[in-house]
């Protein structure tokens, strides 16, 4: 299902997004012009794992080591 809105740019140049599609979609989007309209997509950060089978780490033991220390 989709949803429209019409809205208003205010003096300084400021639309507002409704509350229930910020809470759905994120508070950053990306705005970009295409030839006869503007698109607002959603900021999502990218889920890298779907590149990835597996990862391998490298860590030094002293780092590691100092790192978990810290966190107490």
């Amino acid at each position: 299902m989709s949803a429209m809105e019409i809205k208003r740019i205010d003096p300084q140049g400021r639309i507002v997004i409704p509350r229930s599609w910020r809470e759905k979609w994120g508070n950053e989007v990306i705005i970009v012009e295409l030839e006869d309209r503007l698109e607002i997509l959603p900021k999502k950060k990218p889920n890298l794992s779907k590149f990835f089978d597996i990862l391998e780490l490298e860590v030094k033991s002293e780092d590691l080591e100092k790192e978990l220390l810290e966190g107490i």
